[in-house]
């Protein structure tokens, strides 16, 4: 009896794990670009593809981390740039977002579909916690989902310095563009 109740047990908790586990889609190839061009001088763009994205189907939860010494720019002195001069990443290491998609409904979030949520949360950078509420994008085909946003902000805002010999050259504003395919859990 105590080997049927046992094996039970482990029978339920396999099965509550795996439920729990089909709730969560997620990645670690992520794709975070951002661009900080203006006209007439060089462009300043880079791309960081190895980015973690996780979502929880039943609450709407996002949560994103990029590694930013992970972005690559076209041009070797830029990247060292950015990493040394401006987000200072031995510092400050990472971006986290964090948030919840309004109006978010597993049920109602079918296949062949996309919808736009807002999600609102924060985003961590270089040392700064900001409010942030942003559109993202969801498409669902297959087993997969499929996330996108694009957004601005201002370096600014999060306690970036541009020096003024080149703030002429660097965009006030900076275009985000993220795009994942999240995959089953």
């Amino acid at each position: 009896m105590k080997i049927i109740c046992l094996a039970f047990l482990a029978l339920a908790s396999i099965s509550s794990i795996s439920s729990t586990q089909t709730d969560r889609y997620q990645t670690r190839t992520g794709s975070i670009s951002f661009e900080a061009s203006v006209p007439t001088f060089e462009p300043i763009r880079a791309v960081n593809k190895s980015t973690t994205v996780v979502l929880d189907m039943k609450t709407g939860n996002i949560a994103a981390l990029a590694l930013v010494k992970g972005f690559r720019f076209p041009i070797a002195l830029m990247q060292e740039h950015f990493n040394e001069n401006y987000i200072e990443s031995d510092d400050y290491p990472k971006a986290v977002l964090k948030g919840t998609l309004s109006n978010f409904d597993a049920n109602g979030f079918s296949q062949n579909t996309s919808t736009t949520f807002i999600l609102n949360g924060t985003l961590e950078l270089h040392g700064q916690k900001k409010m942030i509420s942003i559109p993202v994008l969801l498409s669902q085909s297959g087993e997969n989902i499929q996330l996108e946003s694009n957004f601005n902000l201002k370096p600014a805002d999060f306690n970036i310095k541009i020096p003024s010999v080149v703030s002429n050259k660097i965009a006030q504003e900076v275009q985000i563009s993220v795009k994942a395919i999240l995959n089953k859990k």
